[in-house]
């Protein structure tokens, strides 16, 4: 396996049979965009950038050969024989064959993960993973953020304007922290030649990027790469991939104690009660060390003092009768005094209540809280209590809120709103008025679907901004833009919230054109096509009322 510079001839004079299909435009991939110098001709993710390719020739960002003096990086990379069986999720799509080989920093960290991110950033409490990546010509460290890879990278120039727009929307200006996450690479596969699908950095000069790719960048590429997808060995072990309820399920099985970190309105029950639905759960917020314990009572009949089994553990022993796995869930565990942590930390750890009581062998502890940067009354764990658990750190989303949205039947009205905004699942909480977050959209669509939907009872539950946007969204629907004609490809370049965006199209043009637009909404995937049908059959309902 070595890097190679794209000739001028493959692209242009006789061109590779991709570059037939596809162009030989190439967008660049949030780093690049953060790495390249600013000459005027970077502005915002999804357009075009200029690359090198092979002697002096490169290719502008409009895919035209045109020797230009700032350049992005596109790699190709050609195989050995047998090298083949290190991609991933090989497919054809649109008459061209793509892969995944590696992992990158391509695209921002999710917002929802950010000020995490930040905030163990500056306190040093990331995880270093050893792995390290060329960047602007200095070596960085990679970092683990629960189960994500990321970099922390500081914009040093601000665009034509002072400012950059990255591929989510986000605007980022000179001097602010911006937080990476690696992917896996998107490659073009022409028999052994890969090219990647998108301009991978920027901010090197010719020799330097061919320095770069002949030396450390295949290994930087490669560097764990085999630890990603799912896949079984020889040797007895497998790697699998995970969403967060197989998590819990895991450990769960596995009876390790486990703690779910979150925000507020994160769903974190919600999760425990769809992994078991008769888990016991315990808001620490409301007990004591005493109903945690049990209490003591006097039995004047035998003049002595008597131990009473807790309420909560009678429950649970009931629950356990069946011999199932059962979840006890001590939430709110970081809102508990220390008192009721020390206490928490005992059953933990010798599995009996108050020295006397054994928990039912079958039970399995999972706990949840918040941090003390979103609850003035939250505390830190004590690092023994805290060493007792698993941690998995969850972040709602709108992509995954709105499968969770489909089940629970939310208002088709807040879902509609979310897939197109999705800035608005999550305000910043002020004390004056009301703010967001999914429990709050739960809160909404009750009110909205008591109502007969009536928009004026969002203020006390949203605030009156977001309330304002809701609004004013669904008066812009009047104006329907027509559907367009997309490929398999573009289809497949698209982000998760324009896919919503491009789905809610179809649901506002499905009267005129039933067949298009279902059939445009299939091709999507089919978590898109059961929000599709469910929010279709709500809309037909409320006009049957």
């Amino acid at each position: 396996m070595k890097s190679v510079f794209l000739s001028h001839e493959q692209v242009f004079e006789h061109p590779l049979r991709a570059f037939e299909k596809i162009g030989a435009i190439a967008p660049a991939c949030d780093l690049a965009l953060l790495t390249a110098p600013d000459d005027g001709f970077v502005t915002e993710a999804g357009g075009g950038m200029n690359y090198y390719l092979a002697g002096a020739a490169s290719v502008d960002r409009f895919g035209r050969s045109n020797p230009c003096s700032v350049c992005g990086m596109r790699p190709a990379i050609l195989l050995e024989p047998g090298e083949e069986a290190l991609l991933r999720k090989k497919r054809t799509e649109g008459g061209v064959t793509l892969a995944e080989y590696g992992t990158w920093p391509t695209t921002i960290l999710d917002r929802s993960l950010r000020e995490l991110a930040e905030k163990a950033y500056q306190e040093g409490s990331l995880r270093a993973t050893g792995r390290r990546i060329r960047v602007r010509g200095e070596q960085i460290p990679v970092w683990s953020l629960g189960a994500k890879q990321i970099i922390a990278l500081t914009l040093d120039h601000g665009g034509a304007n002072g400012y950059l727009t990255l591929s989510d929307g986000t605007v980022v200006t000179e001097g602010e922290l911006v937080f990476l996450e690696l992917r896996p690479v998107r490659w073009i596969v022409d028999d052994r030649l890969l090219i990647s699908a998108a301009i991978l950095f920027s901010g090197l000069r010719r020799d330097e990027a061919s320095e770069y790719l002949q030396g450390e960048f295949l290994r930087e590429l490669a560097d764990e790469a085999d630890g990603e997808g799912e896949y079984e060995t020889d040797e007895g072990f497998r790697v699998l991939q995970h969403d967060e309820l197989s998590l819990i399920r895991a450990y769960v099985d596995a009876d390790i104690p486990l703690f779910i970190h979150g925000l507020s309105g994160d769903g974190k029950s919600d999760r425990v009660r769809q992994v078991d639905p008769d888990v016991l759960d315990i808001e620490l917020v409301n007990e004591t060390p005493e109903t945690i314990n049990g209490r003591a009572v006097y039995n004047e009949t035998k003049d002595e003092i008597v131990d009473v089994k807790p309420v909560w553990l009678v429950k649970l022993e009931r629950i356990c009768r069946d011999g199932r796995p059962h979840i006890l869930f001590f939430d709110e565990l970081t809102n508990a005094t220390k008192q009721t942590q020390s206490v928490i930390f005992k059953i933990v750890l010798e599995r009996y209540v108050n020295n006397r009581w054994p928990l039912p062998p079958n039970a399995r502890i999972v706990a949840a809280g918040n941090d003390r940067t979103e609850s003035s009354a939250a505390h830190d764990l004590a690092e023994p209590l805290f060493g007792r658990f698993a941690h998995l750190w969850i972040r709602t989303t709108v992509e995954n809120w709105m499968p969770w949205a489909v089940r629970r039947e939310i208002n088709p009205f807040v879902m509609e709103f979310l897939a197109n905004n999705d800035l608005y699942l999550r305000t910043p909480y002020s004390g004056t008025e009301g703010y967001a977050d999914p429990r709050r959209w739960e809160m909404v669509s009750k009110a909205l679907d008591a109502s007969g939907n009536d928009f004026s009872l969002l203020v006390p539950i949203v605030g009156q901004d977001t309330a304002d946007a809701f609004i004013k969204f669904f008066r812009a629907q009047r104006n329907l833009a027509p559907l367009g004609r997309y490929t398999d490809e573009e289809l497949k370049k698209l982000s998760i919230a324009r896919r919503y965006q491009l789905a809610q199209q179809c649901l506002n043009l499905a009267a005129a054109m039933p067949e298009e637009a279902e059939a445009l909404v299939t091709r999507l995937g089919a978590e898109y096509l059961a929000w599709f049908r469910y929010l279709l059959a709500r809309r037909r309902q409320l006009l049957n009322r």
